[in-house]
């Protein structure tokens, strides 16, 4: 008992609805047998008993040969049993008429069980032939074509032998019923068979495609999170180079920075893997703040984040991020704003700086990444803020690059009050007529490597960039910047 059991254990569900479906039209030759063939015993005479029991067992066992073939047929496994199919039409017929010819006739007179055994074994013959050929064939019309000409040969043969009209006008009727009922019930569980592997193929594509998120979806972050820390311990690195040359004993004090950046970083991809990072803007805004600062670049942060749903501060940490990550990597900006408005029912998080070229009368970049050519860092800031039903938009004008997400607020509406109320106007109120039109696009442009420039690649003077930091370190701020959105060290 342990053996059957655990073969039907093993076999996968689409394979045990085959595995019945096969057994059951198997079955269906064993009720042909025992419902048609064995009253021919005791109800038929002696000479003609085994005459017609073995046709009867035969038709059966093509039967289930015919259903098996043309059930590997409709997998794929097989080519269509055609000619099987042509035999059984032939046999079910040859069978079918020489029971009907026994059912009584002028020139043989026959006893009302040789009549009813006869009769029952012509319907059930047809019904059995035509329900199987319908697996052969996924052609509705074929399908109906076959019971409705069988019932209406079975009605037509009748005649010939003797029958009277209404006795042929009931075997037709009979036999429509009962290959009807048969053919529908094999083309239901065809249908029914290739749902199963069908679905069964959707839930594996499902689970694939599952992976696959889950594989871009931690690609993402980790662009995210390694981006700007990496920018960073490059810049500091090369800083450190230049001090180091110079003689300076500030170089210790960058390296020692960038080993905790790395550190940090390492913290954070740890902290990716597991899937419970979210980015806190507040610490976002003041980790962008200290690394332009450190940069050589005049950062100011205007707004509060302190009242944000959560959701939403990840969602704007995210792109506070992604656009000092771009700032540092693709511009010569010395300017840098970032501000955070809220208004009745949206807030909107600018980010402008100045290292951008005038690109009026220019081709927008391509929408979707952080750099003017296959960017990647916009397309998951964009998800991101999709995730909150927000908007990310990015233009040029007069050399100035800005990034705008605006993101609206689960807040219920005030009865009366506009339900899309525009934003204040800030100081680059006329920016969408400068521009043209809002592009979603990268923060990010092609530019020259800030390492590359004539002045060693920390935008100025390093002295500057040192002093920086140093009088971050005497006033209680640390300007370098920790791993987690630019965390402020005390």
């Amino acid at each position: 008992m342990n053996e059957p059991t655990g073969w039907w254990r093993d076999k996968s569900t689409p394979a045990k609805v085959e595995a019945y479906t096969r057994w059951s039209f198997h079955f269906f030759a064993v009720i042909e047998v025992v419902t048609f063939g064995l009253p021919i015993f005791g109800n038929v005479s002696s000479a003609l008993t085994w005459p017609l029991f073995l046709p009867v067992c035969a038709h059966a066992v093509l039967c289930a040969v015919t259903a098996s073939q043309s059930l590997d047929w409709t997998r794929g496994t097989r080519r269509q049993p055609g000619r099987l199919m042509l035999a059984l039409a032939l046999v079910t017929a040859a069978v079918a008429v020489v029971a009907l010819a026994l059912s009584g006739t002028d020139w043989r007179p026959a006893t009302e069980d040789e009549m009813r055994v006869s009769s029952s074994i012509f319907v059930g013959v047809i019904a059995f032939g035509t329900g199987t050929l319908a697996l052969g064939t996924r052609d509705r019309r074929r399908m109906t074509s076959a019971v409705v000409g069988a019932a209406a040969g079975g009605g037509a043969v009748s005649f010939p032998l003797g029958f009277p009209g209404p006795a042929a006008l009931i075997t037709a009727v009979a036999v429509l019923l009962t290959a009807g009922f048969l053919t529908f019930t094999a083309a239901f569980s065809v249908w029914l068979l290739n749902a199963v592997y069908e679905l069964d193929a959707a839930r594996e594509t499902r689970a694939r495609l599952a992976v696959a998120e889950e594989r871009l979806r931690f690609g993402r972050d980790l662009h995210d999170v390694m981006g700007r820390n990496l920018a960073v311990i490059a810049l500091k690195s090369e800083l450190a180079v230049q001090l180091s040359r110079r003689g300076r004993p500030e170089a210790v004090d960058q390296m020692t920075e960038v080993q905790r950046i790395a550190r940090e970083s390492q913290r954070e991809v740890r902290a990716v893997v597991r899937g419970y990072r979210e980015a806190d803007l507040r610490v976002e805004l003041a980790g962008a703040q200290g690394v332009l600062t450190a940069a050589g670049i005049d950062c100011s942060v205007t707004g509060a984040s302190t009242e944000l749903p959560v959701a939403i501060q990840s969602a704007l940490g995210w792109v506070v991020r992604e656009a000092t990550t771009n700032v540092l990597r693709h511009g010569d900006a010395k300017s840098c704003a970032v501000s955070l408005r809220a208004a009745a029912d949206v807030v909107i998080l600018t980010v402008e700086n100045d290292g951008a070229p005038d690109t009026e009368g220019t081709s927008p970049r391509r929408e979707g990444g952080s750099e003017p050519i296959g960017g990647s860092g916009l397309v998951g800031l964009r998800e991101r803020l999709g995730e909150v039903d927000g908007v990310l938009r990015a233009g040029t004008s007069g050399g100035l690059f800005r990034l705008t997400a605006e993101v609206p607020l689960p807040v219920p509406r005030t009865p009366g009050s506009d339900p899309h109320p525009d934003p204040a106007p800030d100081a680059g109120s006329n920016w969408d007529k400068d521009v043209g039109r809002s592009v979603r696009t990268g923060v990010g442009r092609d530019s020259r490597d800030r390492r590359n420039r004539g002045d060693g690649g920390v935008g100025g003077d390093k002295d500057r960039v040192l002093e920086v930091g140093a009088a971050g370190h005497e006033g209680g701020t640390s300007s370098s910047v920790p791993h987690q959105a630019g965390e402020v060290t005390p």
